[in-house]
């Protein structure tokens, strides 16, 4: 399968999947996709740069991806950087490394 293959599957997964990101002002996007590894990394930004949830749905998608995209082998997702970075202040950086959260499986 070709990189464009790789991630048109994956940009699909994510917008069926885990249509939260948009429907709640986030937005998502695949910025590199390594057709020989399989590794893609995703970046979240908009309103998900100040969402509670945002760690959580960071680390799902992390686990989740590569059971259902059959050529993803490992994924990073992070928050967005420049002008699409934030539409709010980012205060979830702290929340990432918190135990309380480790478990929690968003229903997506």
């Amino acid at each position: 399968m070709s990189a464009e293959g790789l991630e048109r599957r994956t940009r699909n997964y994510l917008s069926d999947n885990v249509p939260q990101i948009q429907d709640h002002g986030g937005h998502f996007q695949i910025e590199d996709v390594d057709e020989a590894t399989g590794e893609v990394t995703v970046s979240i930004g908009g309103a998900c740069s100040g969402c509670g949830i945002a760690p959580m749905t960071m680390r799902a998608i992390e686990q989740r991806l590569p059971d259902e995209v059959d050529e993803v082998t490992s994924v990073k997702v992070r928050r967005a950087s420049g002008p699409r970075a934030a539409v709010m202040p980012n205060k979830t950086d702290e929340m990432e490394d918190m135990e309380e959260y480790s478990d929690y499986s968003p229903p997506f």
